[in-house]
């Protein structure tokens, strides 16, 4: 049997008893009669009784609500399944509840502000302004507030008003282009815009007015545009902020409602709460639809005993609010301790910035991307050297795999004692499924474990679940914070396409896991063909749109490559018309085609013209398995022949496979 790897940390007895987790489990024994010693026998609980589970969630976390208690889960169907039916709540209202008005709810700084702190009862106030605010514009529940921001306290402040109101809430950071931003919002026709007049990034700052004059004129559901103006707070008359027709200041807004009570709309337990976006291969970004309820369940669970947060804490995450890991750290409001914004390049003025931030605002858990701490380890960072973290705790790390070596610098260079928790889940749901568990050993280049009431699987292609082996992740028990739909998807089919077509009524993520008798977790990178750059994923769709609208290139393809220690590479393949050329000036159009349509972050590595792109007998491209060809897998294995229109087209592949081993 080979030997499993080295443990980098174990908790002490002292920590373990402190935790949440032990807490709850106290409580289950004494109060449900649920006895289970270990984390492996309480997931196992957690999973076989999904009613008993949820239930006491509800109810150890104090869930304020109307209505009858029925069943947890009136159906378990996959998808369709019906959490709390009858039950009224409101997310917000439970963030809020019983906060201490002199505690710190919010610390936030940027390249353009200082570190700042914001109490919970100057958020009330200014939540409640926000939410009057909206009101007078005529937002109800149900309507979509959109917000074009960066990761500053207003975006929580909005958010906190539209989801108290019932609104529905949809975010997007200012480095998309307008491309992806119409081809994201204007799907669930928002009532209320709030955008940006620019921002600041590694030193050098972005005006976005033109952007908002995109989205204004894209989309005529817009009946209001809110602005703030964090580049230039002046607005002066020069500035493209005061070029902009119809559009209503933050600070008006909010003088609008000063004075105002914060009130919360208590909705049912499956009312939408925000909007996220995933894309797909084909098509517009999917608009995933998660329920307030569901999130609110879910955030509790995950904040409290996998994050292990404590009053008094502070917890940091560093992401966009384009990124469903803005809406994780915001959820850390349900917690009693204070979260922590930032917005700005993490490499300036140097890769030292955000530890030098963790020292100032006392961070206790450092939330990050492995490939931040892949760059931090060619940088030569020493974030313990100079700085006093005696207040870290614990480092986070999502985004992509976190190599073994990542694990290693983190206990060589942060420190010994620090508790390293690699995670991984998706945006389709919002939170890690594998992760982080306080009670639990940390083993060199591994996750810690499954998380609560998630019955993660690894599949074989035929449908069976295996250890030891690498497979499908699939889910095969309902979640709360699954999507209630995807919107203008009637009749759910692009629903069940996106995540049931493999294995009809089990959820298939999209990754690649390893489940050890240990029970932990290898990620091996994705399997399908989303493509996920410091946290913003770009469907291939949309990198195809922006290419194709080159009169040179006739038909294309894209893969992302995983490498370690990196987010992955972006390899662009493309068939050129009769004649064209690719050279540097071709080049540099697509590069400048997929950086405004889409991200800066998702301009290729590797561009390369190829004759052909192999596609199947219905014409779809042949992508993922193609993938899996570039990184060494057997051809024959991941692709029938017979299934091809052109299966000469993947000779070409091959062959670059092979040069490359």
């Amino acid at each position: 049997m080979e030997q499993p790897p080295e443990i980098l940390w174990e908790p002490t007895a002292a920590a373990v008893e402190r935790s949440n987790l032990t807490a709850y489990m106290d409580w289950l024994r004494a109060e449900r009669g649920v006895d289970v010693a270990t984390y492996p026998d309480l997931w196992q609980w957690s999973v076989d009784d999904l009613e008993g589970f949820w239930n006491s969630i509800f109810d150890y976390y104090e869930v304020r609500y109307d209505g009858e208690r029925g069943p947890a889960l009136a159906s378990r169907e996959m998808p369709g399944a019906e959490w709390f039916p009858g039950v009224r709540v409101n997310w917000a209202e439970r963030a809020f509840a019983g906060k201490d008005d002199d505690a710190v709810a919010i610390l936030h700084a940027s390249e353009l502000r200082e570190l700042e702190e914001i109490t919970w009862g100057e958020l009330r106030a200014e939540v409640a302004a926000c939410a009057a605010g909206l009101r007078s514009l005529g937002v109800e529940k149900g309507d979509r507030v959109v917000a074009y921001l960066p990761n500053v306290v207003e975006a929580t402040i909005a958010f906190l008003a539209a989801a108290s109101i019932g609104a529905i809430w949809s975010s997007a950071s200012p480095d998309f282009g307008a491309g992806s931003l119409i081809d994201r919002f204007a799907q669930i026709e928002p009532k209320v815009l709030i955008a940006v007049d620019g921002y600041r990034y590694g030193g050098k700052d972005f005006d976005r007015t033109p952007v908002v004059r995109e989205l204004q004129e894209a989309m005529p559901s817009v009946k209001h545009t809110v602005l703030l103006p964090y580049l230039d707070p002046a607005a002066t008359a020069t500035s493209g902020a005061a070029e902009l027709a119809d559009v209503i200041r933050w600070d008006d807004l909010l003088a609008r409602g000063e004075g105002a009570e914060l009130t919360f709309e208590r909705v049912p337990f499956d009312h939408p709460l925000w909007v996220l976006y995933s894309s797909g291969t084909t098509g517009l970004p999917k608009a995933i639809v998660q329920g307030q309820g569901g999130i609110l369940l879910e955030q509790l669970k995950k904040m409290h005993l996998h994050v292990d947060a404590h009053p008094g804490d502070r917890l940091f995450w560093f992401t966009t609010t384009g990124w469903m890991m803005w809406n994780f750290i915001v959820s850390g409001l349900l917690t009693e301790a204070a979260i922590v914004l930032y917005d700005g390049n993490p490499g300036f003025p140097d890769m030292g910035a955000l530890w030098d931030l963790a020292e100032k605002a006392r961070i206790n858990t450092f939330g990050t991307s492995a490939a931040y701490i892949s760059a931090c380890m060619k940088a030569g960072v020493e974030p313990g050297s100079g700085r006093d973290l005696s207040a870290l705790r614990s480092v986070g790390s999502t985004g992509s795999p976190l190599a073994p070596e990542g694990f290693d610098w983190i206990y060589e260079h942060v420190g010994r004692d620090t508790w390293l928790f690699s995670t991984s889940g998706g945006t389709d749901l919002c939170t890690a499924f594998v992760g982080g568990v306080p009670t639990l050993p940390v083993y060199r280049g591994e996750l810690q474990a499954r998380a609560l009431g998630a019955k993660v699987e690894s599949w074989d292609p035929e449908g069976h679940p295996h250890t030891g082996m690498v497979g499908e992740l699939v889910i095969t028990e309902p979640m709360p914070s699954m999507p209630l739909y995807l919107w203008n998807d009637p009749d759910g089919s692009r629903y069940r396409e996106s995540y049931f077509e493999m294995f009809p009524g089990i959820w298939r993520h999209g990754d690649w896991i390893e489940i050890t008798e240990r029970g932990t977790a290898i990620i091996h990178g994705r399997s399908d063909s989303t493509i996920n750059r410091g946290g913003i994923r770009i469907g291939t769709a949309e990198i195809y749109r922006a290419v194709l609208e080159s009169d040179e290139i006739v038909d294309a393809l894209v893969v992302d490559l995983p490498k370690e220690g990196t987010d992955g590479v972006i390899e662009l393949f493309v068939v050129l018309r009769e004649g064209a050329e690719l050279d540097d000036d071709l080049r540099k159009t697509l590069a400048r085609a997929i950086r405004e349509r889409c991200s800066p972050r998702h301009v290729p590595d590797e561009v390369r013209a190829i004759a052909a792109v192999p596609r199947t007998l219905s014409g779809k491209v042949v992508e993922v398995p193609t993938k899996r060809i570039l990184m060494g897998a057997d051809p024959d294995k991941v692709v029938s022949r017979d299934s091809l229109a052109n299966p000469e087209a993947l000779d070409w592949f091959v062959e670059l496979a092979e040069h490359a081993a």
